[in-house]
């Protein structure tokens, strides 16, 4: 029984962990899965339609990355991140929704929880979305910022007496 318990409360925490990581993707996932079934409905096939979805779904994270690192208008940055962020909350909220329903009986309190879980992951996805942008390219681009340093010099160490 304990062991149960205790296996039952790590794979909550995996799941939680896992729906942490993968929420910044719930948009390129979305955008994969639309132009997928875009291309099999226009008669790609399948193996067309998993290259165009793949295609898809890399070009708008990379594109999101590459646009949110290069755009200094704190607006459409942003909108970029609200973007992001939107599929998350949402794939959030069910997530939430459908892990409390194991142990919540009160759907009022199910629901609480999902809109706090939705708004976690939300602010996650939008979180993890600033973290793919390059330091460097922030700090060489920004209107009077720092230029970049060289590097340090390695450590030289004295040669031994002899």
């Amino acid at each position: 029984m304990f062991l149960a318990v205790v296996l039952t409360i790590l794979g909550l925490g995996f799941i939680c962990w896992l729906l942490f990581t993968l929420a910044v993707y719930a948009l390129p996932f979305f955008a994969a899965v639309t132009a997928g079934m875009w291309a099999y409905g226009t008669g790609a096939g399948v193996l067309g339609s998993l290259a165009v979805g793949l295609i898809a779904g890399v070009a708008t994270l990379v594109g999101g990355q590459i646009l949110f690192s290069t755009i200094r208008s704190p607006v459409v940055r942003l909108a970029l991140a609200v973007a992001f962020a939107a599929p998350a909350a949402v794939a959030g909220y069910h997530a939430i929704l459908g892990l409390s329903a194991i142990g919540i009986p009160s759907e009022t309190w199910r629901q609480v929880f999902a809109v706090i879980g939705a708004a976690i992951v939300g602010f996650t996805a939008a979180a993890r979305l600033t973290l793919f942008t390059d330091l460097s390219v922030q700090a060489r681009s920004a209107p009077g910022g720092v230029p970049p340093q060289p590097p340090p010099e390695p450590l030289r160490l004295p040669a031994p007496a002899e």
